[in-house]
């Protein structure tokens, strides 16, 4: 184990709750000095205390070591705040509907934060009848590529996970989708929204022709 409960992170969700150390401690069974002892450092409780300390604070025992409490105040979940995790190590992609503390490879992974796409990472959108068809301007060699797309509606995440060597594309059922994520193992997480009145047929074939000319401009400029 490379993380272990700080003092810090006791003493904060001590006070968040307003117990006392010597009320800790007899929920505990151990002394207020110990529990002193804890949050300044001078000592850490027995991993055997790690569950009977977070059942005090009402906190899982992951939340208890990384020091990080979940609130979720959106308990109905809303698909268009997903959150994408990426271990560094192994490429693992886990996805969550809101705040999580998720460790892969004994790393804790942090949200990626999405960015808007710029010129090195273009991405065009056509509706194809009931389907997104999505492409992003991007080499797929065995070192730099686009590892997943995802389309986010408020209710659902349509992901495909997609591999070196092969073609930075998706295809997605529209389902009211809003959002488009995808991820680039060298520069992170993009994201860019769904042009409004796109899964209208008329605008959604106007705003594709443009797409087109704006693909065919951005070669241009940028080879």
């Amino acid at each position: 184990m490379n993380q272990y409960i700080t003092g810090a992170a006791i003493k904060e969700l001590r006070e968040q709750k307003k117990m006392t150390q010597l009320q800790l401690a007899e929920v505990l069974g151990v002394s207020d000095k110990t529990v002193s002892k804890w949050e300044t450092g001078k000592g850490y409780p027995d991993i055997t205390l790690l569950e009977p300390i977070a059942d005090a604070f009402g906190v899982s025992v992951p939340e208890l070591i990384s020091g990080n409490r979940i609130r979720n105040a959106n308990v109905s979940a809303n698909m268009l705040r997903s959150k994408f995790y990426v271990c560094p190590i192994c490429g693992n992609v886990i996805h969550s509907m809101g705040e999580a503390v998720i460790h892969c490879h004994g790393i804790q992974l942090l949200p990626e934060t999405a960015e808007k796409t710029d010129e090195g990472h273009m991405i065009f959108i056509e509706r194809v009848e009931d389907e997104y068809y999505v492409r992003i301007d991007h080499d797929m060699t065995k070192t730099h590529y686009i590892s997943f797309v995802a389309a986010a509606s408020s209710d659902r995440c349509q992901l495909v996970k997609l591999y070196p060597e092969g073609n930075a594309e998706a295809r997605f059922k529209i389902n009211g989708v809003r959002k488009i994520f995808f991820y680039c193992n060298r520069d992170g997480l993009f994201s860019m929204d769904v042009i409004k009145g796109i899964d209208d047929r008329e605008s959604g074939y106007d705003h594709s022709k443009e797409r087109r000319e704006l693909e065919k401009a951005a070669k241009m400029l940028f080879g």
